[in-house]
This record gives C-alpha cells, sequence and structure tokens, in this order.
C-alpha cells in the first residue's frame, strides 16, 4: 500500500525581483517597487545639484511632476567603490531614485528570509530580508530604506531656490500600484 505525499494547501508566493549592480555587488529589489528605470544621460539633463554634506550618497534631485526625487548613488549607500552607473530606478512609493551600475536580469523569488542577528544598525533598515537564487545569497533591498525623514528634510532645505517646491514634498509619494 503506497501513501500519497501530503497535499500543502498553500502554494508558495512567489514575487517578481530584478537583480542589479551597486558597487559591484549584486542586489535585488521587488519590481513592484520599481516606478521606472532611466538611462544617467536621460536624468542628468533634468537634474539639480545637491550639497548637503552629511548626505554624501546624493548630489542631485530630479523633478518629475510636481515631485522631487533624490537621486541616492547606490555604491555609496552600502559603503562599497564607486563605479561608473548607467541606470537610474524611480522608487515608486518613495522620493528616491537609485543610481546603479546595471541590471543583471530579472528572477523570480520563492522565498524571503529573514536577516540574521549580525545585521544590526542602519542596515537593518536598508534590506527586507535574503534570498537564495542559483546557489548565491542576495540581499533583497528595502525601497524605503534609502533615505531617512532626517535625510529628506536636510536635502530639501539645501535645494537650490528656483528647484524647491513651494512646501517641502513630504508626500510626494506615488499611490499607483
Amino acid at each position: 500500500m503506497r501513501l500519497q505525499a501530503p497535499v500543502n494547501p498553500r502554494a508558495a508566493r512567489t514575487e517578481q525581483i530584478i537583480l542589479f549592480r551597486a558597487g559591484g555587488q549584486i542586489f535585488a529589489v521587488s519590481s513592484s517597487s520599481v516606478q521606472e528605470v532611466r538611462g544617467v544621460d536621460t536624468i542628468a539633463a533634468t537634474a539639480a545639484e545637491v550639497s548637503q554634506p552629511t548626505v554624501r550618497k546624493v548630489r542631485h534631485a530630479v523633478r518629475r511632476g510636481d515631485k522631487i526625487f533624490y537621486v541616492v548613488n547606490g555604491a555609496i549607500h552600502f559603503g562599497l567603490p564607486v563605479a561608473a552607473a548607467a541606470l537610474v530606478f524611480v522608487l515608486r512609493k518613495t522620493r528616491t531614485a537609485l543610481l546603479i551600475e546595471g541590471i543583471e536580469r530579472m528572477a523570480t523569488m520563492t522565498r524571503l528570509q529573514a536577516l540574521p542577528l549580525t545585521y544590526c544598525h542602519e542596515e537593518r533598515q536598508w534590506y527586507r530580508g535574503l534570498t537564495a537564487l542559483d546557489q548565491n545569497v542576495i540581499p533583497v533591498v528595502n525601497p524605503e530604506g534609502f533615505l531617512t525623514e532626517e535625510e529628506l528634510a536636510l536635502l530639501d532645505s539645501s535645494l537650490p531656490p528656483d528647484f524647491a517646491p513651494a512646501e517641502p514634498n513630504r508626500e510626494g509619494m506615488d499611490t499607483a500600484e
């Protein structure tokens, strides 16, 4: 007599992710978190320089309609060597545009592991967790972890007068799903 395998009533939840390179390392971000992907050249034409010494990872701001996005250099944010960047991810529901070296590929994530306790400082805000793909452990970034509220306030105060909105754009978040 054969026993039937137990039926798992919960199907594995999958999520489409984009694998990208910053500072020579591979990271992942949920594809649903990326509003648009732009080339650095197309963003540079509309960018304003931002000078805020305490937020070194941001050197430019970009206006998209009535919203201002701050361009965060991914390599500097993660404390990695800076390399030539080619693309910018405009992240949904944030005021962040992430400067990266390039996209590696799209993939499907079937499991998100909690961060180990060795991630114990600000990096706990940077990542949603870890995933394994092709026998590699990939950190999955938290789109809301690139800029804190304090950093946004500092950046808002350092915008050039002709670029700044009438009121600081704290909401500025895309609500489209």
